[in-house]
This record gives structure tokens, C-alpha cells and sequence, in this order.
């Protein structure tokens, strides 16, 4: 496992209720990392010594500059393990998570040793407070989900990852840039999932990227990528790439979606290159002359960071079914667009009964929609967002 592979699992939908002895162990978890919490530094520095000591291949699944990891991959597994309560959303992301992490060439022996670095990392810092039942709940936890992601990895019958070619690298601003890129074979991406990418100029660094388009013919793949503070990849794509890169890309993930059939109108949230997904809905619904009618309220800070508005009426000025609706949080008095955030415009409109919604953005962004929309008297049933990463 490793963190540039696991993001915070978004709650999608209704849990079940979770079996008693199932919600203290969840329970007991998250009491004891919030003890632990403080001293997460420490805590992934013996993690690693004693996960690279247990299997020495492992090393190579990270990058050569161990800095830029720090506690992510630690963080990660204890988010995933205070969702094993939810299984109706971890199950198909877990199954994704495991078809996805073949491309590192992990063995069962390996999830053992993360295992049981991650328990001996807890216990030296927790000391009396890693008693047998709080051992017992975590080692239970993580079997659930390395068994679930094992389970996956053996099912899956495409391969481990693909490589592509850059066929284009465009700026369209000084920290964005359009790249198009060529898989040798055919990957079996649909529209609104996204893609771990290794990029040459940053070997063992794998990031989320999502395609702004929908499937091809050629099977060419499109993404909108804007330069992060601090971002390793990011950075490194926007300013770095060329033509003739090849790029490694692992098996397409996530949920975002539109259904034509079940007669609900949709409502699309994206902030910045967040629209990338929707963009990849919206490109395949183009296909079809009778589609939902979907709103999309696209913002950003300022109207620079709609780099892509123009395009979008463009599409909506050919197909009725869509109406796009700019935001931005500055520069009053721009003729047709909202003024305020994204939560702040979309939650004007009311609670949206009788919508599919999707939401795509920052961490931040969404969580700040997805609450304010919950207020609003949204249900939390018809929202829909996926994990994701600044970089």
C-alpha cells in the first residue's frame, strides 16, 4: 500500500447499520489514534524502518526522497480503517484500491508487513495505552481490508497498469497545462473516473489525475493539470513535460456518473480543474441527443481560474439539455456570472429535490458544498463525490 494510492474516502450514501461488536472496534480505534495523532512523525518514522526491515522490497514502492512521503501513508491506512463500519461505501472502493495497487507488484507477504508495522508503530508510542482489546480491534480492522484488497488484485483481469505517450503538452495559463496522452492499448476508462499517473520526472510519486474527456476511439485520454504549491507532480507536469513522455497509468477508479435512464435531473459542482470529470460526463452525454437536464455551476476564486467557460457554452449552446452557470468568489458585476462560493450559490437554489448531484474540487471545496448542501435540506443519498488529491 501506499499513500499516493489511498485518498479520503468520501461517505457516499446510507450506511448500513454496522454490527454492535463492528462499532466498537471502530469505536476503540479511533479513540486510540486520536491519542496517537499528535505524534504521527514519530510514529510513520518507525513504520517505515520496521516496514523496510520486514520486506525490503517494499523500498522501491517509494519514492527515493522519503521526505516528500512523511505521514501520508500512515494517515491513510487509519482513515480507511474508521470506515470498516461503512461497508457499502468501502467495499467498492477497497476493490478498486486493490486492482489498483498491482502496478507496485504487491504480494500478500507484503500487506502482512504493513500490518505489522503499522501495529508496532502504534504500540511503542501509545505504551500502556495499547491494551489487548485495542490490539485486537486494529489487527482486525486492517485483515478486513487487506483480505478485501488481496481478493481484488486476484479477481482482476486487465493488466497491473498501462503506458502512454504525451502526444501534446499545451499551457493554457502559466500554471496550467493541457496534456494529451496516447496508451499503447486500449484502458477501459469511462466517463467521470480518474487515473493514478507516474510521470518520468517524478518516478514512485503516483498522483490522481481524472481525464476531461469522455472515451475515444483512439483511446486518447485529456487532463486539465494546474501547478500546486509544494506540488511534486503537478509542478513537474505542467512545467516539465514534453512530447514522447511516456507516463505508466494504473486502473481507472471511482463512481461519478450520470444515469439517463432513472428520469432525474442532474446537478454538476466543479471548482477549478475539478471540472475535469464532469467534463468527461458532459463530452460522452454530447453523444446523445435525449439526456437529463443537467445544471452545472462551474467556480473559482476569479474569472481567470474558468479556464475552461468559453468551451463549456459553447457545448451548452448546441445542446439544450445543459445549462452552465459561472461562480466566482471575487470581481463583482461580471455580467452573468454568481458572486460568492460554490456553497454559497448552489445552497441559494435550495435543497435540489429530485437531483442526482456530483460534486468535484478541492478536499476543502467539496467538504464546504457538500455540508452546506446538507444543511440546505439536500439528502445525502443523491450526492456523489469521489476521493481525490491536490496532487
Amino acid at each position: 500500500m501506499t499513500a499516493d494510492a489511498i485518498s479520503p474516502l468520501p461517505r457516499v450514501s446510507p450506511p448500513r447499520q454496522p454490527p454492535p461488536a463492528v462499532t466498537a472496534m471502530v469505536d476503540l480505534i479511533r479513540d486510540t489514534w486520536r491519542q496517537a495523532e499528535p505524534y504521527t512523525p514519530e510514529i510513520s518514522q518507525f513504520f517505515y524502518g520496521m516496514l523496510f526491515t520486514l520486506a525490503p522490497a517494499t523500498r522501491d514502492f517509494f519514492p527515493i526522497n522519503m521526505e516528500v512521503q512523511r505521514g501520508r501513508l500512515v494517515r491513510a491506512l487509519v482513515h480507511i480503517l474508521q470506515l470498516v463500519d461503512r461497508p457499502d461505501d468501502l467495499a467498492p472502493y477497497l476493490r478498486q484500491l486493490g486492482r489498483d495497487h498491482r502496478k507496485f507488484g504487491v504480494i500478500p507477504n507484503h500487506y502482512e508487513a504493513v500490518g505489522t508495522a503499522l501495529l508496532a508503530a502504534l504500540k511503542r508510542h501509545l505504551g500502556p495505552a495499547w491494551t489487548q482489546p485495542v490490539e485486537l480491534a486494529w489487527a482486525e480492522a486492517y485483515t478486513i481490508i487487506a483480505r478485501s484488497m488481496q481478493e481484488a488484485a486476484a479477481s482482476s483481469e486487465h493488466p497491473a497498469c498501462w503506458t502512454a505517450t504525451v502526444a501534446e503538452h499545451r499551457r493554457l495559463s502559466w500554471d496550467l497545462a493541457l496534456v494529451r496522452i496516447e496508451p499503447e492499448v486500449h484502458i477501459p476508462f469511462e466517463a467521470g473516473q480518474y487515473l493514478s499517473i507516474e510521470v518520468p520526472q517524478r518516478p514512485r510519486l503516483w498522483r490522481y489525475l481524472s481525464p476531461a474527456n469522455g472515451p475515444r476511439p483512439d483511446g486518447s485520454l485529456e487532463f486539465h493539470v494546474r501547478a500546486i504549491e509544494g506540488g511534486w507532480v503537478s509542478r513537474a507536469i505542467v512545467s516539465h513535460t514534453q512530447s514522447g513522455d511516456v507516463w505508466r497509468i494504473g486502473p481507472p477508479m471511482g463512481r461519478l456518473a450520470v444515469d439517463r435512464e432513472n428520469g432525474r435531473d442532474v446537478l454538476m459542482i466543479a471548482g477549478g480543474t475539478g471540472l475535469a470529470p464532469l467534463r468527461s460526463i458532459l463530452d460522452e452525454l454530447g453523444q446523445w441527443g435525449d439526456n437529463p437536464r443537467v445544471t452545472l455551476f462551474y467556480g473559482g476564486a476569479t474569472r481567470d481560474d474558468l479556464y475552461d467557460l468559453e468551451q463549456l457554452r459553447t457545448l451548452a449552446s448546441t445542446n439544450p439539455w445543459l445549462t452552465v452557470r459561472p461562480v466566482v468568489e471575487r470581481a463583482e458585476g461580471l455580467p452573468g456570472f454568481d458572486h460568492g462560493t460554490l456553497a454559497d450559490v448552489v445552497t441559494r437554489h435550495g435543497a435540489w429535490p429530485g437531483h442526482d448531484v456530483l460534486v468535484s474540487g478541492s478536499p476543502s471545496m467539496i467538504r464546504a458544498t457538500v455540508s452546506r448542501m446538507l444543511v440546505a435540506g439536500t439528502a445525502l443519498d443523491q450526492i456523489r463525490y469521489d476521493p481525490f488529491t491536490l496532487d
